[in-house]
């Protein structure tokens, strides 16, 4: 069974961390593109982050470039984001996904070029 389940999300105030993780199972996790992206409340869905599968080439959303980290652990089948500086506009629910077939540079920042998805964490940026 493909699944992706992730964890990690919680309350931060501005300006802080939060370390998302997603571990995924039931397929190859080394040969994937993976990715990160999010849902506030009432707004569509918004593309994160990407990484290739051999974790190459990362790509971030300007709104948080500079202030998220994207990475995989191959070996153990688990990908992260690590979000520093933490803005109230970043309060959204976060959904790791693999990307269908083979990961390109404008194909990694579409949403619909993933084709698995999991449940979502919650993270809520509030003082």
């Amino acid at each position: 069974q493909v699944q992706l389940v992730e964890s990690g999300g919680g309350l931060a105030q501005p300006g802080g961390s939060l370390r998302l993780s997603c571990v995924a199972s039931g397929f190859t996790f080394s040969r994937a593109g993976m990715g990160w992206a999010r849902q506030a409340p009432g707004k569509g869905l918004e593309w994160v982050s990407g990484i290739y599968s051999d974790g190459s080439e990362r790509y971030y959303a300007d709104s948080v470039k500079g202030r998220f980290t994207i990475s995989r652990d191959n070996a153990k089948n688990t990908l992260y984001l690590e979000m520093r500086n933490l803005q109230v506009e970043d309060t959204a629910r976060y959904f790791c996904a693999k990307v269908k077939g083979t990961a390109t540079m404008t194909g990694i920042r579409r949403p619909e070029n993933y084709d698995v998805w999991g449940q979502g964490t919650q993270v809520t940026v509030a003082t």
